[in-house]
């Protein structure tokens, strides 16, 4: 079981996936859980979210995600897992918290954003939580001890 867990395809295209979407979302979950790159940090963002109506253990959830799952990603631990939880923060941002239609907001012409970061995100992780990390994840050389 647990080799199955760590295992991952031996491809730089799925090392690629895992960097691009890591360091995509690294930042968001460092906004959230330390307050850097203009976010509020962990106590202000569990408020905000309860303030939308989010349950504490759910914004618990996502700010883990988003900063303990990215670094995964990044270093290739717990890659599926990682994906897992990226992909379900982004399934329930793009349902619950985007209302914008699809496309983001790149010229300043609606109230916010759409959801097609999401989908592209959603994307990434799936591919990822099916592949595995690729080349270079601590992953693959857990999944080597294990057998």
């Amino acid at each position: 079981m647990l080799e199955k867990l760590f295992y991952t395809e031996t491809s730089w295209f799925f090392t690629l996936l895992r960097l691009v979407l890591g360091l995509v979302i690294l930042p968001h979950g460092l906004q959230k859980l330390c307050g850097w790159f203009g976010g509020y940090g962990f106590s202000a963002t569990l408020d905000f979210f309860k303030s939308e109506g989010i349950p504490y253990a759910i914004g618990f959830l996502v700010i883990v995600s988003e900063s303990f799952g990215a670094l995964g990603l990044i270093l290739g631990l717990f890659t599926r897992i990682s994906s897992l939880g990226i992909a379900l923060t982004m399934i329930g941002a793009a349902i619950y918290v985007r209302k914008n239609g699809f496309f983001m907001n790149w010229f300043n012409q609606q109230a916010g954003e759409g959801f097609e970061y999401h989908i592209l995100a959603i994307g990434i992780a799936v591919i990822l939580m099916i592949s595995g990390g690729g080349h270079l994840a601590i992953d693959s050389w857990i999944a080597h001890k294990v057998k």
